[in-house]
Parts: structure tokens; C-alpha cells; sequence
């Protein structure tokens, strides 16, 4: 009986149009958001943070990228995995270029230098669509990892062809480098998650969120209201593939420190994004971070389940993720398009309507 809208009025328009309609919805998330950021440092463990909760803020990052022009825009990509090397190795360039500018810059302009690299490779949208952009996407994807791994200069020179990330420091506390203790690499990825949930949210709910809307639904149709297929396209591109290098350059600096492109941002990893927003739920800021977590806290599951209690191989378990991943995503498919984030919803409408059953 709580979670209702009586006695919760609206008397001003941005009030009638906030995010969060309902109270307690509100409440919920400001105390979400407040366990994470007062709370969860302190009891964080190594082990937490590197196994779970870096993983999930920086997946949930390229998940959002990755909605906002396939979910929102309709606009199919096979190439978040190169994307993604673009950010890691623009911002190892900027760290080693310029050491004296704070890392949260580096990530920033890193994910500006992919969006500028997404609108090149997002051209080819203003012709093409479907099947055939998703295997343009994937051309890309290919292309990127073969100029990082052929190209030198972009690794510096080193003769092993890794590029590492040097320490760097926020308000004297490293959050680069192999001394970084637990709790302040999480908060230094949790303000970019947060603010990416929050930039994409207003987006999405703005003027350029209906035109990327309008060009999924019909692209013709769109452009005969006047929505520019030009620009609703390429600021799709562009905007997906800021947030997708952001995710690109935290995951080289923060959470991994040493990269090999071939390995780290392979076709897998575009792939791997793709099933967190099919999971999760395409067109949704929420799926984006059920289908992260989802992805991220199975591996750990199975591992603790498979291996530690029942003694299974570890190439049984590795198989066995496959088969439930694969399993998930033809279900979702097939029975619920919408993903997690439906299924959320109408547990919510359910909530809101106990205990009567219409």
C-alpha cells in the first residue's frame, strides 16, 4: 500500500515531468545512490571490486552508449569493442603525452576523440541501415584493432606491443597504477557512471531523444515531420561513442592497467555489450545497468557455485555461461523484447495495483 501516487501531487509542469513520478521512487534512489557512495567504500574488498563492481560501472557505461543509438536510435553496431580501444588508447596517449593534467580529463577528452571517431565510422548510416550497417559496424571493429595492433606509435613504440597505464592521482589519491587501493578506483568510476546515467537520462527525454526515437520507428516518416536523419544519426553516433570510450579508457587505466588490444577489445567484447542491452532491455537507461550486472554477477555465480561448492571444471563452467547466456537471449527475444527493464516495469504496475488484480 506505500507505493502509490496518493497524496503525491504535482503543481508545476517539471514536477508533472520528472523522472521519477512517484515518491518513493524518488526516495529509493536517493538512497541507492547514497549507499553507494557512503557506505559501499567502506566495506569493499579487493576481490568485490575487480571481480563485480569495476566491471558493472564500466560495462554499464558502453551498455548505455551502446542503447542510445541501437535502443533509442535504432541504428545496429557490431563495432563497441573498437570503440572501446579507441578511448583506452586515446586516453594512454593523453596520459603519456600530458602527466601533469589530472586523469579525469584524460578520460573526458578520450571520449570526446572516440565520438569524433564514431561520426566518421557513422556515415555510412546516412545510406545503409540494418544488416548492412551492422556488418560496416563490424568492419570497423576490425579495422581499429588492426591499427592499434600494426601502428606503433599508438602503443608508444613498446616492444611488447602492451600499453600500461602510469600512476596518476585525483586530489593526491591514486586511482592509476598497481598501488590503488579498492574504494577509490570504484568512487572514481562511479562519478562517471552516475553522470552518464544522468547525461544520457536528460538526453533521451529531450528534443534529440524524440528525433533518434522518430528515426528508429520510421526513418522516412521522420524525416517528413522534419527530423534531420543527418543529424539525429550522427549525434547518435557521436554521443554512443563518447560514453562507449569513456567505458574504453576506465577499463584500460583503472580497472585493467595493462592492454593488449587484440585480446582485451576483440570482436568478444563488442559482442559481450550487445547481449547486456538484449538482456537488459533495449531503449531503456535501466537495462543498460540490469543486463551490466546481469553479465558481470553470473561468471562470479557459476564460479562460486560450479567450482567452489560442487568441484566442476572450470572450462565446464566457461561452457555452461554459453549455453545460459545464449539460452537468455533467444527466451528474451522470443517472449520479451523489452528485457529485464519490462519485466521491472510491470512488477512495478503489479505493485502499484495490489492488491487488486486488474
Amino acid at each position: 500500500m506505500f507505493y502509490r501516487e496518493a497524496g503525491d501531487f504535482s503543481t508545476t509542469y517539471p514536477q508533472d515531468s520528472q523522472t521519477f513520478p512517484i515518491k518513493f521512487d524518488r526516495y529509493r534512489y536517493y538512497v541507492v545512490l547514497a549507499v553507494a557512495v557512503l557506505v559501499m567504500p567502506f566495506v569493499m574488498t579487493d576481490y568485490l571490486v575487480n571481480s563485480i563492481f569495476l566491471p558493472f560501472l564500466i560495462y554499464a557505461i558502453a551498455a548505455i552508449g551502446l542503447n542510445i543509438l541501437t535502443g533509442y536510435c535504432g541504428q545496429v553496431s557490431l563495432g563497441t569493442g573498437g570503440f572501446m580501444a579507441v578511448g583506452a588508447y586515446a586516453c594512454y596517449k593523453l596520459m603519456t603525452a600530458f602527466p601533469d593534467v589530472n586523469i579525469f580529463f584524460h578520460v573526458i577528452l578520450a571520449g570526446g576523440i572516440t565520438a569524433a571517431v564514431g561520426t566518421l565510422f557513422g556515415l555510412p548510416s546516412l545510406r545503409i541501415k540494418g544488416f548492412y550497417l551492422a556488418v560496416a559496424t563490424l568492419a570497423a571493429q576490425f579495422f581499429l584493432v588492426w591499427l592499434f595492433n600494426k601502428v606503433s606509435w599508438f602503443y608508444n613504440y613498446s616492444a611488447s606491443g602492451q600499453i600500461n597505464a602510469p600512476e596518476r592521482t585525483v586530489f593526491g589519491i591514486e586511482v592509476t597504477g598497481p598501488n590503488t587501493e579498492a574504494w577509490a578506483t570504484y568512487l572514481f568510476c562511479l562519478v562517471f557512471t552516475v553522470g552518464a546515467a544522468i547525461l544520457a537520462r536528460n538526453l533521451t527525454r529531450g528534443s534529440i531523444g524524440r528525433e533518434w526515437m522518430a528515426i528508429r520507428d520510421m526513418d522516412i516518416a521522420a524525416e517528413i515531420i522534419g527530423v534531420n536523419p543527418l543529424k539525429a544519426k550522427l549525434t547518435a553516433f557521436a554521443v554512443s561513442s563518447f560514453f562507449v570510450g569513456v567505458s574504453g579508457a576506465l577499463f584500460f587505466a583503472v580497472y585493467l592497467g595493462a592492454v593488449e588490444v587484440g585480446e582485451v577489445f576483440g570482436i568478444t567484447k563488442s559482442f559481450l555489450v550487445l547481449f547486456m542491452i538484449i538482456i537488459g532491455g533495449l531503449g531503456s537507461i535501466f537495462g543498460s545497468f540490469a543486463g551490466a550486472a546481469f553479465l558481470v554477477v553470473l561468471p562470479v555465480v557459476l564460479k562460486i557455485v560450479g567450482v567452489d561448492m560442487f568441484g566442476w571444471p572450470t572450462d565446464i563452467v566457461a561452457h555452461f555461461q554459453l549455453v545460459i547466456v545464449g539460452g537468455l537471449i533467444i527466451m528474451f527475444l522470443i517472449l520479451e523484447p523489452h528485457g529485464l527493464a519490462q519485466l521491472w516495469r510491470v512488477a512495478k504496475e503489479k505493485l502499484r495495483l495490489w492488491p487488486f488484480p486488474h
